[in-house]
């Protein structure tokens, strides 16, 4: 048996009071680390599951229908959403009749056929708008295109009376001191003979149009300038995913900004108009005054019908719907500027480069222009002048085909939507039924990549009513439809009798860019000059 250890080596092993004290704080130390590493750990592990799950429920919700295999983890494709490109979707399109993308906590499913984009428009049991993802924000939860069923219905039946064909009348007064203005400031802008892109004054005139024609002289010069300024703020947050909340100083915060500034104005000016119409007298220009004199007359109707006058529908008697209040009425216009101005200003940028480079289809108009006034240049127009334009309703039907201002029309889908036999779209998801591919058909529109306004008066494009989806169709149809073609027209007719204008093409001016609708990618260069004495 081997011999003890000398005390004086059992003195140099044993720990000093050194190592004895600083023992607890290596234990905390080594203990902070494990735990340090346990939450590491179960970060990552968890961020392992969450990517997992992502993928799984984009992969289980994709089923058969055309997409990526996989999706980048969580956000997906949101910076082609942010800054998208025309090919993209192009592409999209035509990759299958069903398609789909996942960016954030979105599922979005693509319908491009036209009996797919039909029947999800015509669903309002399975899917109901949402426009773009950030729209519920800007135009408010309450706006009546959120609504659906009866409650739609209803409130849609109030605003029957503000395009009948007599309220059209009276707004085209207001419509054309707005084109003498904006006319004679293009002549102006082109003094110099420097072609400039003039698609920021399209959009202009159709803001200053939408106002005069909604709030006439209630709404103020000044007003109608902060809009007109500010509304490109509401469009550029029009992505078609937004990010989930709005973030200050981002661009869904700057339109969130202009929108309540819109619907502030527009409350007012609905009181205004209650206050005028309530005048003996009063005459109704402007679809504010319709509006209420609806109501007034309504109420008025109710009232003889209770004291024993007339019978409830006896005839003559006017359409019988409830009072709106001020911010129902701000909201109400806010969706008709919102849903006319981006499109009608791409149409209109459209239309003018098409017509500068196609003299051919502008001398025709301006034929018929001559021949429906008698040769008066200065003659008023009316609906029954723009009745008699046949070519040059061709033209504006053949340029909202050709390039329509609306791609797409986004839905949230209430319940699980059997859209096929063999798929269907998860309840939560955003459906899109697709407009482009309906009007570009080669077997319902022969050349569709061709603009020929004749088709609409030789061909048979009048008869393809299943594929004229530019305004929609279902129970949330363009309520304005007819008053888009009208003012177009008239846009149209008068700038050809008092204008020319040349187009100075570039690299760009066929390519499509995306801001909301589409317009050319040089916005559009042109140069104006005055045919007539009017605005030289």
């Amino acid at each position: 048996m081997e011999a003890p250890a000398s005390s004086a080596e059992f003195i140099a092993a044993a720990p000093s009071q050194t190592t004895i004290n600083n023992a607890p704080l290596a234990a905390n130390a080594i203990n902070s680390f494990l735990q340090g590493a346990s939450v590491w750990s179960i970060a990552l592990t968890m961020l392992a599951a969450c990517i997992i799950y992502d993928q799984v429920m984009y992969i289980w919700r994709k089923g058969n229908i055309a997409g990526s295999m996989f999706k980048i983890p969580f956000m997906g494709p949101f910076l082609e959403s942010v800054y998208p490109k025309f090919e993209a979707y192009h592409a999209k399109w035509y990759s299958g009749p069903l398609s789909c993308v996942s960016v954030f906590h979105k599922f979005v499913v693509l319908a491009s056929t036209r009996d797919l984009a039909r029947k999800c428009l015509n669903s309002p049991s399975y899917a109901r708008p949402c426009v773009v993802d950030i729209a519920i924000k800007l135009l408010r939860p309450t706006n009546f295109v959120f609504l659906d069923g009866k409650r739609h219905a209803d409130f849609r039946k109030g605003l029957n009376g503000l395009f009948t064909r007599r309220a059209m009348e009276s707004y085209l007064p207001g419509q054309e001191a707005i084109y003498d203005r904006y006319f004679k400031r293009w002549v102006e802008l082109s003094k110099t003979g420097e072609p400039q892109p003039f698609m920021p004054e399209f959009r202009d005139i159709n803001v200053a149009l939408s106002c005069m024609t909604f709030c006439g002289n209630y709404i103020s010069a000044k007003q109608v300038a902060i809009i007109t300024e500010n509304y490109v703020n509401i469009t550029a947050a029009l992505d078609l995913v937004n990010f989930p909340i709005i973030i200050p100083f981002t661009r869904t915060w700057y339109g969130k900004k202009s929108a309540d500034f819109v619907l502030a104005t527009f409350e007012d000016c609905a009181q205004q108009a209650k206050d005028a119409m309530a005048e003996k007298g009063a005459v109704p220009m402007c679809i504010l005054d319709h509006w209420v004199r609806s109501m007034m007359d309504a109420r008025e109707w109710e009232r003889r019908v209770e004291a024993g006058e007339v019978e409830m529908k006896s005839p003559g008697a006017p359409a019988i719907i409830r009072d709106f209040t001020n911010k129902e009425i701000s909201e109400a216009l806010f969706a008709f500027l919102f849903a006319s101005q981006d499109a009608t200003s791409s149409a209109t940028t459209w239309m003018f480069q098409l017509l500068a480079d196609r003299p051919e289809v502008l001398a025709k108009l301006r034929e018929e222009q001559m021949a429906v006034r008698d040769g008066d240049i200065f003659k008023p127009t009316t609906m029954d002048l723009l009745d008699n334009m046949p070519y040059t309703r061709a033209m504006v039907k053949e340029t909202l085909r050709y390039r329509p201002p609306v791609l797409m029309v986004p839905y949230e889908v209430k319940k699980d939507f059997p859209v096929t036999d063999s798929y269907t779209v998860p309840k939560g998801s955003m459906v899109v039924p697709t407009l482009y591919p309906a009007l570009h058909d080669p077997e319902v529109y022969p050349e569709p990549g061709t603009w020929k306004p004749e088709r609409w008066i030789d061909g048979d494009a009048e008869k393809q009513t299943k594929n004229w989806l530019v305004f929609g169709t279902g129970p949330h149809y363009c309520l304005g439809q007819h008053y888009a073609i009208c003012n177009l027209m008239f846009m149209a007719a008068k700038a050809a009798l008092h204008l020319n204008w040349d187009h100075y093409p570039t690299k760009d001016s066929e390519k499509i860019k995306i801001f909301a609708t589409i317009f050319p990618e040089d916005d559009c260069h042109l140069v104006f000059t005055p045919r007539t004495d009017l605005y030289a």
